[in-house]
């Protein structure tokens, strides 16, 4: 498989995913379809239908020319198209709706950088999980705010429906309601609103927030121990809220393809498969 995502690497980036390389997850063009779940293709062909919240850079993204990529991208090509002989095709869905659109049969699975949780867990049922992330703070760079205390009495941003707006609704419990917090639709309006002022920080996964970090000179993560240290994780530099694991998503009727996918995904971990694409992104 080719590959081309043009990340720019920093060393959070190598630290980042030290328990991801663990855990396990990847193709382009994005389309609908109705679903066969029955055969586990969509439409009666070879394709499967994935619902992804798009852009979250660098799981899912287009690049200038259109181009679907990303970590998820390459990992349904491994494990949907080289593992199962299917092809994938991507559907951009909100990210606080995905759950409800894959019920209502808009597509196969999800693959969205997702996390696994109880009260997802309620609706939908998941793979083995495919990485490991943390929820992380980033502020401009002449920030004061060097801590998680720091944030009591200041406005953050996140993304509408996300682990990292619970992470925030979190903080904000502990901070005895002294927090505001701005949801946003995508995170890409979050990360403009904290450039322009309009909140102080943004709680968002770490690699997501790597990739803004990395892309600019004037923002950073605020440091410290947390979650992840805790856990006794190889933990990274930042502060973690949470650690966090990632899965594809199914209906609670798709046993036989959830147990096809796990298959699949056991396969490109054993092969090498899985490190090859995770040290593209996240390595180096």
């Amino acid at each position: 498989m080719s590959r081309e995502h043009g990340v720019n690497r920093r060393s959070y980036l190598s630290a980042l995913g030290a328990g991801g390389v663990a855990a396990l997850a990847g193709c382009s063009g994005i389309s609908g379809g109705g679903t066969d779940t029955d055969t586990g293709t969509d439409d009666g062909n070879d394709t499967i239908s994935i619902g992804s919240d798009i852009p979250y850079r660098p799981f899912e993204y287009e690049n200038e020319d259109g181009e679907l990529l990303g970590f998820d991208v390459d990992i349904a090509e491994a494990v949907f198209g080289e593992q199962l002989g299917l092809t994938p095709e991507f559907t951009d869905t909100s990210f606080d709706t995905i759950i409800s659109s894959l019920n209502n049969g808009n597509f196969r699975v999800i693959m969205s950088a997702m996390t696994i949780n109880d009260e997802r867990d309620e609706e939908v049922d998941f793979s083995d999980p495919y990485f490991t992330a943390y929820q992380t703070i980033v502020v401009l760079d002449d920030s004061d705010i060097t801590a998680k205390s720091d944030l009591k009495g200041q406005t953050v941003g996140v993304q509408k429906g996300t682990t990292g707006a619970g992470a925030a609704d979190e903080l904000k419990e502990e901070f005895d309601g002294d927090l505001s917090i701005k949801r946003y639709d995508q995170i890409p309006a979050a990360f403009d609103a904290l450039i322009n002022n309009q909140v102080v920080a943004v709680v968002n996964d770490n690699t997501v927030n790597a990739e803004f970090v990395n892309q600019r000179d004037n923002v950073r993560f605020v440091e410290g121990e947390g979650a992840a240290a805790e856990d006794g994780e190889n933990a990274p530099p930042y502060l973690t809220l949470t650690v966090e694991e990632y899965g594809i998503a199914f209906r609670e009727d798709d046993e036989e393809f959830r147990e096809e996918v796990n298959g699949a995904l056991a396969s490109i971990k054993e092969d090498g498969t899985y490190d090859e694409i995770y040290n593209e992104y996240f390595s180096g």
